[in-house]
This record gives C-alpha cells, sequence and structure tokens, in this order.
C-alpha cells in the first residue's frame, strides 16, 4: 500500500514538471498593447504581428521605405504582400495580408542564423506603423 501511494505522488510529479516546463518554454504568445495599432499586436519567438487602420497599398509604400532606409530588399512579391529584406544581419520577411478595404494585417519575422530577433522585428514593426501615423 505504502509503495503503491509513493509511485502515485513520483508519478504526478513527474506530469506536472512536464506541464510546467511546456508553459516556460516560449511557445505562449504575449498580447502587447501599441499605439496607433488597432488591438495591439502579438509577439512570438521571432514574429510580430497587429492590425492597422489603414489600406494594404499605403503599408506596402511605408514597408518598402522603411526596409529599403533600415537594410537592404532582397525579394519582393509580384502581388505586393510579401518583402525579404536583410537588416542588422537578420533576414526580416514582411508579410501584409488584407483584412478588408481599410484594414491590414501587418506580420513581420525576423532570424538571423537560425535564431530568432525579436528585437529587430519590434523595429521594423515599430518603425512602420509610426511612418504611416505621420
Amino acid at each position: 500500500m505504502f509503495k503503491r501511494t509513493q509511485y502515485l505522488r513520483s508519478f504526478l510529479g513527474l506530469i506536472l514538471c512536464g506541464i510546467l516546463a511546456f508553459g516556460a518554454s516560449g511557445c505562449v504568445y504575449l498580447v502587447v498593447g501599441a499605439v496607433g495599432v488597432v488591438g495591439g499586436y502579438v509577439v512570438s519567438p521571432d514574429t510580430v504581428e497587429g492590425t492597422t487602420a489603414r489600406a494594404i497599398e499605403e503599408v506596402w509604400d511605408s514597408t518598402k521605405e522603411i526596409c529599403g532606409i533600415m537594410g537592404k530588399i532582397v525579394e519582393e512579391l509580384p502581388s505586393g504582400n510579401q518583402l525579404v529584406a536583410t537588416i542588422n544581419g537578420s533576414q526580416v520577411t514582411v508579410s501584409l495580408i488584407a483584412v478588408n478595404a481599410s484594414t491590414t494585417k501587418l506580420t513581420v519575422k525576423a532570424r538571423k542564423a537560425f535564431m530568432p530577433k525579436i528585437d529587430v522585428a519590434q523595429d521594423v514593426y515599430s518603425k512602420i506603423v509610426n511612418k504611416m501615423e505621420k
């Protein structure tokens, strides 16, 4: 009887440790408020995304300008909704999705040598949004 209770406690402790390890692994999204952005923006280990109350053409123009100033544009999709640039040694991918005629979802992903660079992604995202506010 004593061994059974001890085994059950060990098993439950192992399950609890597994749950805590999964929760602390960084896979959880954070919602952070941002000035000038509808609904804030979401941050994951390498991506910042949010919606802006601007037409996709205006967001695209701001994206090209900011990425051209901050680094070198490597590739643009002909559809005008994705851009790849090299900024501060990181590969930055900016994607745009038209939610409706006056709202656009902006996603900025930054990686350097397969490692996430969230500071670069946040910097690019905030500069694009701030450019549209002026």
